[in-house]
């Protein structure tokens, strides 16, 4: 379920940049968006690995270091079938972790210093089995692919903001366009773009949590290691990049209110209730 929805997500996605293309850019102005869009993310994504364990000074760790955290992300690899990711640990207090990398040959698995006194090995086992989850899913490839998409109709928005400005609209008047509704799309796309591709990170955590749980073995204690971890990031701050927020297992930033709606994570509740509906089955209504 949770596949099929990223792929409407990402079908949806694409309907509104054609339109909003045709609308605002015409099919030139849309092609130019989406080469602008392309480069940028892209670029970003061939070097994620190196930019996001950098912004967070993660030092790589050898087998010699840390025996059992590289021991138990290679059994966990070994039953995910994936080739044996680096693994660094970040400085801080925030118990947390994130998978990076273009592709399962060039991954890294991240921790931090703080997880590690907060879990128990069996929940430390499931968070690393959700991380590899996303690393055999390639979400950083979705992530960006999204991403992409929705930074082209940003930029087709900004493109016929600036052309209303400082052509007054004419040309649209001109072509019988409606220069009300050209506004309203400026102002309603990026929004409608921004609340699709966090929906299709959130489908992305749900999927991670499923696989996650399967790959460990029990989803019981990924379920336990959720609630310790949101509790945990509510009382320890962490200075992280809003860009980069959706890494990691929990958010690191807190949203609430109507911004829950751009929350790159779904509700802690939820995500632990459909852990355990794995073992315990869906609860009674």
């Amino acid at each position: 379920m949770n596949t099929m929805k990223t792929v409407l997500l990402m079908a949806l996605m694409t309907v509104l940049l054609v339109l909003v293309g045709g609308l605002l850019g015409g099919e030139s102005g849309m092609i130019i968006a989406f080469l602008i869009a392309a480069v940028m993310n892209f670029g970003s994504y061939w070097f994620s690995d190196k930019i996001v364990l950098r912004m967070y000074r993660a030092r790589e760790v050898t087998r010699a270091e840390e025996p059992e955290l590289c021991q138990t992300v290679e059994e966990l690899v070994g039953q995910a079938g994936l080739p044996m990711p680096k693994v660094y640990i970040i400085p801080g207090d925030q118990p947390n972790a994130f998978a990076t990398g273009r592709n399962p040959e060039h991954a890294a698995v991240a921790v931090t210093e703080g997880i590690r006194r907060t879990l128990t090995g069996e929940e430390l086992r499931g968070v690393l089995a959700h991380e590899l989850a996303h690393v055999k899913h390639r979400d950083i490839l979705v992530g960006t692919i999204a991403a992409t998409i929705a930074g082209a109709i940003t930029v087709i928005a900004n493109m016929a903001q600036w052309a209303m400005i400082f052509g007054g609209g004419r040309g649209s008047d001109r072509e019988g366009g409606n220069p009300l509704g050209m506004l309203v799309a400026i102002i309603v796309a990026p929004i409608a773009a921004l609340m699709i591709q966090m929906a299709i990170s959130r489908s992305r955590e749900f999927l991670a949590d499923e696989r996650g749980a399967k790959i460990a073995g029990n989803p019981l204690p990924l379920a336990e290691a959720l609630r310790k971890l949101d509790a945990r990031a509510r009382e320890i701050p962490m200075r992280a990049s809003p860009t980069t927020a959706h890494m990691f297992i929990v958010s690191p930033l807190r949203a609430k209110g109507i911004t829950r709606l751009f929350s790159t994570h779904p509700p802690m509740e939820e995500r632990i209730a459909r852990l355990e509906a794995m073992v315990y089955g869906e609860p009674a209504r």
